[in-house]
């Protein structure tokens, strides 16, 4: 018996000003504009995309004491972002990062159920942590919390969220045109929650929305954020885009599923996912060279090697060999901020790796630094990079993918008019939204009904 056709799922990342997006192209807009928000996510609706995602920065990076170039453009608040785009969207899921380490569950819960109900269901959360005290400045608590408490605050944080959303059932507003509004039950919006992290109690105050409660992202990589995952979350942004290693990963963590009773179908694995298409193959393998000489300027170059070696490089020639000193262990004193810090857990291994690379291959700085932190997944014509996507949904390497475009806003239009019909022509992605919520897009259960929703096979 041959294995049933998978459904492709599709979501676009609205990328901001980082490593990936070439801001320097002529076709580049502004970041902060609504307009290319609104241009964004339409374009993504007008591909019957599940979703679009929105990353979240608290703080702008910082190398060598001043703000990283990448990131001058600032970061707008993404619940403010994702509201107004409810208002010009129809069916496109808004799914936005926000943190569970410097936030309080009640001010997220409360502001996620009002993006729900704005959206008619369409909200979904991407929780995450944050590690370095260079962003808790920003905030009250400060300092930072080591990896096993982070996610211990992260785990408590949803389950007071899913007690603050669950305090409402839904049925209890009744309309009456003599007395008024009033509820049937009088306990409705009251919660309790209580442990280690937050000691909470009261009334919520915005009644049971669409989806019951937001669809659930995580992001993290480590074991911890696995287990996290599986205990917790709807979906995983990930960055295993490949077929062997999304294969690990794909079996890795639906393998976690059965201990907490839940289903393979109720988590799905969505890695983040870079395009370049030709009118050939041959031409987008041009062009995508040519994306990673913009993206990875001689001076960028430089910031990148910074990162890893933990010392000023500024007088380094980007068309040399590596440096031959090696990295300062330690704290980073270079790079500031959770986006452009790259986690090295050791240093030296990695500058030894580098230096091998770089001499078994002849390669420049600027050239070792443009293979190291490439990440180009799809390169071809729209029918080969239509082919590449199936197959690897296919093989159980993901259940689709989050794609982030290297021009904003435009860079998502020629993926939906060029590769989105290929993929419906196969059968394997759909041609209409056949429900209304995200979680009806993405084939997950409503909470309050368990049932499986309309779109779970299309």
């Amino acid at each position: 018996m041959s294995k049933p056709t998978k459904q492709i799922h599709l979501a676009a990342h609205f990328p901001g000003v980082n490593n990936t997006t070439v801001w320097s192209d002529p076709a580049s807009g502004s970041h902060i504009d609504f307009a290319s928000f609104v241009h964004f996510a339409q374009t993504a609706e007008r591909g019957k995309f599940d979703f679009m995602f929105l990353a979240e920065g608290l703080r702008l990076r910082e190398q060598g004491g001043a703000i990283y170039d990448l990131d001058v453009v600032g970061r707008p608040d993404t619940f403010t972002v994702l509201a107004a785009l409810a208002a010009v969207t129809d069916r496109l899921g808004l799914t936005g990062t926000i943190n569970s380490t410097f936030n309080e569950p009640y001010e997220v819960a409360r502001q996620f159920a009002s993006l729900d109900h704005l959206s008619d269901g369409r909200a979904a959360w991407n929780v995450v942590t944050s590690w370095d005290a260079f962003t808790g400045e920003n905030f009250r608590r400060g300092g930072f919390l080591p990896e096993h408490q982070r996610y211990e605050r992260a785990e408590s944080f949803l389950a007071a969220a899913h007690t603050l959303f669950d305090s409402w059932r839904g049925d209890e507003i009744i309309a009456d045109k003599t007395t008024g509004v009033f509820l049937s039950d009088p306990t409705a919006g009251e919660f309790s929650y209580h442990n280690d992290h937050f000691d909470i109690s009261g009334r919520f105050n915005v009644p049971r929305s669409p989806q019951g409660r937001p669809v659930i992202f995580q992001a993290g990589d480590s074991d911890h954020g696995r287990e996290f995952a599986a205990a917790a979350a709807d979906a995983i942004f990930s960055r295993h885009g490949t077929l062997e290693a999304g294969q690990q990963f794909f079996a890795d963590v639906k393998g976690r599923l059965a201990k907490y009773g839940r289903r393979h179908s109720d988590l799905l694995i969505l890695p983040a996912a870079t395009f370049v298409l030709g009118d050939t193959d041959a031409e987008a393998a041009d062009m995508a060279h040519e994306v990673r000489l913009a993206q990875v300027s001689p001076a960028t170059a430089i910031k990148f090697l910074e990162q890893l070696w933990n010392r000023d490089l500024s007088d380094h020639d980007p068309d040399g060999p590596l440096p031959s000193v090696d990295p300062v262990v330690g704290e980073n004193t270079i790079a500031k901020g959770r986006a452009s810090v790259r986690m090295y857990r050791d240093p030296i291994a990695t500058a030894n790796e580098w230096r091998a690379k770089a001499e078994a291959e002849n390669l420049t700085t600027r050239e070792l630094i443009i293979e190291v932190t490439g990440r180009q997944n799809f390169i071809g014509s729209p029918t080969t990079v239509a082919e590449q996507i199936d197959h690897l949904v296919q093989s159980d390497a993901s259940d689709g993918f989050i794609l982030v475009p290297h021009v904003t806003p435009g860079g998502l239009d020629p993926f939906v008019d060029k590769v989105v019909p290929l993929l419906q022509e196969r059968g394997v992605f759909r041609t209409e939204y056949e429900g209304t919520t995200l979680r009806d897009h993405l084939g997950l259960a409503h909470p309050d009904r368990g049932a499986e929703p309309a779109a779970a096979t299309g």
